[in-house]
């Protein structure tokens, strides 16, 4: 009798195979991706290619070197380890809110010790390799940025509504990396592009506060919306910030960075902020949550078209120093 073509593979054998479940590869991939905040991770970079492509410039040399990548592969290392680490200390409170109840931490697919490592590893990795291929100042920006974000900002967030400027700093350092990176020292074009970053932060971070409102309370964070509920904080810190970024915006201009054709550009692209930032103030008029929500989503999505789109402009528009 022939042999049938498709024989059963025995249970013994299957357990002693020990076969993934389908889609457990897959899952684990998404959530070590998640462990490191690809998205923030991502921004850290662009804004640190953009800072390393102006201080190349400015050193009348070509940004397209290994150094670049050399930079850019460290500060990647060291943002996702800290990321890693603000996942590790927030779980408990990102498993209240359903914007972050997935994260693997929170959701308990990843033990504590696997983000408490994953973390500092990647963040030594990153720092070591940006000690071996760029400069120390770049390494001491890089650790003192993750020792901001993660042991003073992160717990500062369930404390006071001053968190978010403190997080501002951090999140602003990563065209100052590449420019340090690229210059080996702090200068004033280098300070220009990280009150662009620091300034544009704000009416951005306003909007996410303002629709997560409810969910940033139940997980206990003192977001601004949360601890002053009327909206007149919130929207006062962002207009504000919004109508400071037309004149830091133009301090590369000033600085002799770029031509006159980025500022206007630079201009233009600040009042179309200023405008939806204006309109975020509907929320003070409103009682439909769901058109609140939607005037702080608008603004939130300007904000994050503004922001590459102002970038993108000031790299075209550089003069190389010869």
């Amino acid at each position: 009798m022939a042999p049938a073509s498709h024989a059963a593979v025995p249970d013994s054998v299957s357990g002693a195979l020990d076969v993934p479940k389908p889609g457990t590869t897959a899952q684990l991939i998404h959530d070590i991706q998640e462990l490191f905040k690809p998205r923030v991770t991502t921004m850290v970079v662009v804004t640190g290619w953009a800072g390393f492509y102006l201080g190349s410039m400015q050193s009348g040399i070509s940004s397209l070197q290994r150094g670049l990548l050399d930079t850019l592969f460290g500060i990647a290392l060291v943002s996702a380890g800290a990321s890693a680490l603000n996942q590790s200390i927030e779980r408990k409170s990102d498993a209240r809110m359903k914007r972050t109840a997935d994260r693997p931490l929170a959701a308990g697919r990843f033990p504590l010790a696997v983000g408490v490592l994953a973390g500092l590893g990647a963040l030594a990795l990153g720092a070591g390799w940006l000690a071996l291929h760029t400069n120390l100042l770049t390494v001491a920006l890089a650790l003192l940025t993750a020792f901001t974000y993660v042991a003073i900002y992160t717990p500062l967030k369930r404390l006071t509504t001053l968190a978010t400027f403190i997080g501002a700093f951090p999140g602003a350092m990563g065209p100052l990396l590449g420019w340090t990176a690229a210059r080996d020292r702090i200068e004033w074009p280098a300070v220009a592009l990280f009150a662009i970053l620091f300034v544009w932060q704000f009416p951005h971070f306003m909007a996410i506060s303002w629709m997560y409102r409810a969910e940033y309370g139940k997980a206990g964070i003192k977001m601004l919306p949360v601890v002053q509920p009327d909206g007149w904080s919130t929207v006062i810190e962002a207009l504000v910030y919004a109508v400071v970024m037309i004149p830091v915006s133009l301090a590369p201009w000033y600085l002799g960075m770029t031509g006159v054709t980025y500022a206007v550009i630079a201009a233009i692209l600040g009042l179309f902020y200023l405008a939806y930032t204006i309109r975020f103030a509907g929320i003070l008029r409103t009682t439909d949550e769901a058109r609140s929500r939607m005037l702080a989503r608008d603004l939130l999505k300007v904000s994050v078209i503004y922001l590459p789109l102002l970038m993108t402009a000031l790299m075209l528009c550089a003069i190389a120093k010869h």
